[in-house]
């Protein structure tokens, strides 16, 4: 008899660990506009798991570029978050975790109250 618990514990921590790396390396490719952004200062990742602009005076590019990533985070979030009957807040807690821990020294990290600082 299998154990659902265990067997859903381990299905969520895969799932989990995929959202790690589609968020970090599945949702843009090597030469990254995003990471370009990130270290020009002017894309961070944010605490509830999308990316913001750090200053609201950067190109229209780089503002898009914000809404496509964060498009494709919510569509991902949906799809974990139905799979392993959890609510988008959870998900997207657990990917802003994730993409905190995994963010590089020099990038920008925002704070639930607003605030942006470095790595």
């Amino acid at each position: 008899m299998i154990n659902f618990q265990k067997t859903t514990a381990r299905s969520l921590a895969r799932t989990l660990g995929l959202l790690g790396i589609a968020i970090l390396t599945g949702l843009h490719s090597a030469a990254d506009p995003l990471d370009d952004a990130k270290n020009a200062g002017q894309i961070g990742e944010r605490w509830n798991g999308y990316v913001a602009l750090v200053s609201s005076a950067a190109p229209s590019s780089v503002k898009q570029l914000v809404d496509q990533t964060n498009s494709k985070r919510r569509t991902l979030y949906l799809e974990i978050a139905r799979k392993n009957e959890l609510t988008l807040g959870d998900v997207e807690r657990l990917a802003a975790a994730k993409a905190f821990k995994r963010t590089r020294a020099g990038h920008f990290l925002q704070a639930e109250n607003g605030g942006w600082q470095k790595k």
